[in-house]
């Protein structure tokens, strides 16, 4: 038997499905959260009806929030799907709906980024693509293997790449952006003196890369994993009280339930006095009682599509070493690739619009013609400052002043440095375009 076959069929292997409809439910369930929170607190008015310009991703320009009432129907669209996924309901077309939905109103504008957002559409995608459709917790509920190995290692690849993240001059040397955020929590309930203590930054900084590099293997191995999830709960719970990171906490904490025994729901109603279905945890937890040679191994189009997927998912986040300098500053792949809590960054931006027939010059204030979030994202963000520019162009084109010049002056306070100049004053943006390259007319980081 080759290696192969023997991955194939490895991955095919039928285990309990019981944690997998668990963390469907819980999934469903916290993204049905996050749409109420978000109608809730007014965000999808101020985000995406008010503002009247966005900032699109590159390659994602053709794609616009809807007129009107349009955003409120797709967010209520998105409700239904996620209650559909969290009560198992037509299970690949909810998934299809949530991946869809969330994913345009994800791409619509890049001053409401967040990383857990990207993870959000992945973990869809996962779902969608997985056999739990008709799958209810019933006796010797199975589903392959891959299923569960791929949301373990979903989830292990977004701890270990914030862990390698940190591994920077700026996280453990400096304490920054830490040493910062801490500082006005002098007042939190017990804790808050030693936030006032600049050493506690250090302490936090080394602490916070430690966990996310180890916390993966803890929670894989049986005799370390109730230490891992009790940090991992201790974690997020800190760090969601201290810092504005939505549901982040959350999710991450739903999702570490993966890495208990596939049969983990029915033990825990056993423990808690419920009827339990007959089930097959009298077996090995990772495994079903079906012999190995009575089920086919997985297709080779699964499996290439499975490596596709994971490929990218290892690559993405790797990307910003194709870039020079330190993308903290850049922010050339800095995006999608799970760089959490990273950077602390303000900026100024005006800009310089020079009639080139007339030599009349124009300065605009962006703030003026942007919401408050999209005008503090866009000051330290390059890609964001060109698109403006582009706007900009088109603006006084369609005033009668076609060809302009379009010049920045951006300055950025980056960590706990000095402000600096971010854009090429000299560089006339209106002529330049986003994309993948390097883009030169970036300064680089002063020391």
């Amino acid at each position: 038997m080759t290696g192969l076959l023997r991955l194939r069929l490895a991955l095919a292997r039928p285990i309990d499905a019981a944690s997998l409809l668990a963390f469907r439910a819980l999934f469903g369930g916290l993204l049905l959260i996050s749409v109420i929170r978000f109608a809730a607190n007014g965000w999808i008015a101020a985000l995406y009806i008010e503002p009247a310009y966005h900032f699109p991703y590159w390659g994602f320009g053709w794609l616009r929030p809807w007129p009107g009432a349009g955003m409120y129907l797709e967010f209520f669209a998105l409700a239904l799907a996620a209650g559909c996924l969290a009560l198992g309901r037509c299970h690949r077309l909810a998934a299809l709906a949530c991946f869809v939905l969330f994913t345009h109103i994800e791409l619509l504008d890049k001053a409401a980024y967040l990383n857990h957002y990207y993870f959000v559409s992945v973990v869809l995608l996962l779902l969608l693509c997985m056999p739990l459709g008709r799958l209810r917790l019933r006796p010797n509920t199975t589903a392959p293997a891959w299923t569960l190995y791929a949301l373990r290692l979903q989830v292990g690849l977004v701890y270990g790449f914030a862990g390698l993240a940190k591994l920077r001059g700026d996280w453990l040397l400096r304490a920054q952006p830490l040493k910062h955020w801490l500082a006005p929590h002098a007042d939190f309930p017990v804790l808050g003196p030693l936030f006032a203590r600049p050493e506690t930054a250090h302490v936090m900084s080394w602490a916070g890369a430690a966990f996310d590099l180890a916390v993966p293997f803890l929670l894989l191995h049986r005799r370390s994993r109730p230490y891992g999830f009790v940090a991992l709960l201790g974690f997020h719970a800190l760090t969601g009280a201290l810092f504005p990171i939505g549901m982040f906490p959350w999710i991450m904490s739903c999702a570490a339930l993966i890495f208990f025994p596939p049969d983990w729901p029915r033990r825990l109603k056993r423990a808690l006095g419920r009827p339990v279905p007959a089930d097959i945890s009298h077996v090995p937890a990772d495994i079903s009682p079906v012999p190995a040679d009575s089920h086919a191994p997985l297709g080779r189009l699964a499996l290439a599509a499975l490596a596709l997927h994971f490929g990218v998912q290892l690559l993405l986040p790797l990307r910003h070493h194709l870039y020079p300098g330190d993308h903290g500053w850049h922010e050339q792949g800095f995006r999608f690739a799970w760089h959490v809590m990273l950077v602390e960054k303000t900026g100024v931006v005006t800009y310089r619009v020079r009639d080139p027939a007339s030599g009349r010059v124009f300065v605009v204030h962006p703030e003026d013609a942007l919401t408050v979030q999209q005008a503090k994202q866009m000051a330290f963000q390059p890609d964001m400052i060109l698109d403006y520019a582009h706007r900009l162009a088109a603006e006084f084109a369609a005033r009668g002043l076609p060809g302009v010049e379009v010049r920045a002056d951006a300055f950025v306070a980056y960590n706990g440095r000095p402000s600096a100049r971010l854009i090429d004053p000299t560089v006339d943006l209106a002529r330049e375009r986003d994309g993948l390259a390097g883009k030169t007319w970036i300064l680089p980081r002063p020391d």
